[in-house]
């Protein structure tokens, strides 16, 4: 069942100040607005052959909405779908969003939501956006960081190994990298659904509480482009909270900022790291080793343990 799941495709964003979160994800990330619907605006990254890439829904509190998957075809699309109904995890078919066929939706064992989809209308872009290469979705936006495309997600998690093995024994997704604790429980785990290092990542939520997300990442084309990212956000008052950095698992170039509405938002540059080896093995890091803090030695910023969305009110960490 392995590559059933083809890649991560858009993510619902919950945002309480929708207006100032648009212009965040237009005018710092360069995204460009696709649509709306409801309460909903779409945006798309440059490079997404797909219509939408962040869907930001107006919410009473920040966090994440649905994360959608595309499957790899009908038939594995089929296939996944009675192994999730095996679980028990499946809420049932709904229509997708604008440009995309019907979704089965579920939940993993942490009640992230998810939908799986395979039919999709490719992004036709308006005379005002066509690219001069035709291999390329949409013309490049020259705007904020003109991030490429979508990277991966951080969901925060109740139970890391409940989690990974449901991506892992139900999706077909690989474990890449983990974090052991001298305890032998699991701290952390870095999955793909492709041939990139990650797709889906599990952190332990310190708070106990399900559904939370640590942080939705985009891809840069190069490292110099985060160095200029940083710079942007002082520019346009952009809170950044570390980087720009090294980190030591999946070696992953970064910048974290945050977005108006609360969540944390990643730039980074991880392309050039590819997991290609068939016989892959999880690489497991230890307690010791991540007290070194990250690759050039710089100590993780507290922040990065305590701060997920929706915050949760007297919370002891």
């Amino acid at each position: 069942m392995l590559h059933e799941i083809a890649h991560l495709a858009h993510i619902e964003i919950r945002t309480p100040v929708l207006d100032e979160s648009v212009a965040f994800f237009t005018n710092y990330l360069g995204l460009t607005p696709n649509g709306e619907a409801g309460d909903s605006v779409f945006l798309r990254a440059w490079d997404d052959y797909e219509n939408i890439t962040i869907k930001l829904t107006a919410h009473a509190t920040s966090g994440v909405g649905r994360t959608y998957l595309r499957a790899a075809g009908p038939e594995a699309l089929d296939r996944r779908v009675r192994e999730i109904k095996a679980t028990g995890r499946g809420i049932g078919w709904q229509d997708g969003d604008p440009g995309y066929g019907p979704t089965y939706v579920f939940t993993d064992p942490d009640g992230h939501e998810l939908g799986l989809y395979y039919e999709s209308t490719w992004y036709q872009p308006p005379p005002e956006l066509k690219p001069a290469l035709k291999n390329q979705a949409q013309a490049y936006p020259a705007r904020g960081v003109s991030v490429r495309r979508l990277d991966h997600i951080n969901y925060l998690g109740v139970d890391v190994e409940a989690n990974r093995d449901y991506l892992r024994d139900t999706l077909g997704a690989r474990v890449t990298e983990q974090i052991v604790l001298d305890d032998g429980s699991i701290a952390g785990s870095w999955t793909t659904f492709t041939n990139k290092g990650y797709d889906a990542v599990y952190t332990r939520d310190r708070t106990g509480t399900n559904g939370r997300l640590h942080h939705i990442a985009f891809a840069t084309d190069t490292r110099e482009d985060i160095l200029k990212a940083a710079d942007i956000a002082l520019e346009q008052g952009v809170f950044i909270e570390t980087g720009p950095h090294k980190h030591a698992i999946q070696q992953t170039f970064f910048l974290y900022v945050y977005e108006p509405g609360g969540n944390r938002i990643e730039l980074c540059n991880a392309g050039a790291r590819l997991v290609i080896a068939p016989d892959w093995q999880p690489v497991n890091w230890t307690e010791t080793e991540r007290r070194k803090g990250q690759a050039w030695g710089l100590k993780t910023i507290d922040s990065f343990h305590t701060h997920g969305t929706p915050p949760v009110e007297g919370a002891h960490l």
